[in-house]
């Protein structure tokens, strides 16, 4: 199922703090590999990695702008998460309705007070 291999490359790539932190980033706007190393103590190797990972996911492209090669996220591909979410968030809701159905049918619980002269 190609849907569910590229479901599970996203949530693998963003398994990782560090790439979940670019992500963050990135929400915010295009940047470079510098500007996106500059806040972690790692080499720009390391954080080239890290990329490659979001790219073989889909998350994020590289493109060119001159000098610069920008790192820009692809949103499109949360749709596919949101998707995935939201079909088990329903699923949730609907059970959790059921329940309180079931609780809303039973009659009130009250205790019964133990026998006098018992400890309490």
């Amino acid at each position: 199922m190609v849907a569910a291999d590229a479901l599970s490359r996203v949530f693998s790539a963003l398994a990782d703090p560090t790439r979940r932190d670019m992500v963050a980033r990135l929400a915010v706007g295009d940047a470079t590999v510098n500007e996106l190393a500059a806040p972690y103590d790692v080499s720009l190797q390391a954080v080239s990695k890290h990329l490659k990972v979001l790219e073989d996911a889909g998350l994020v492209s590289r493109s060119r702008d001159a000098q610069r090669r920008p790192v820009h996220l692809e949103a499109q591909v949360f749709d596919l998460m949101t998707k995935w979410i939201e079909r088990y968030r329903q699923q949730a809701e609907e059970r959790y309705r059921r329940l309180d159905d079931v609780l809303a049918a039973m009659p009130d619980f009250a205790p019964t007070p133990p026998p006098k002269g018992s400890p309490s």
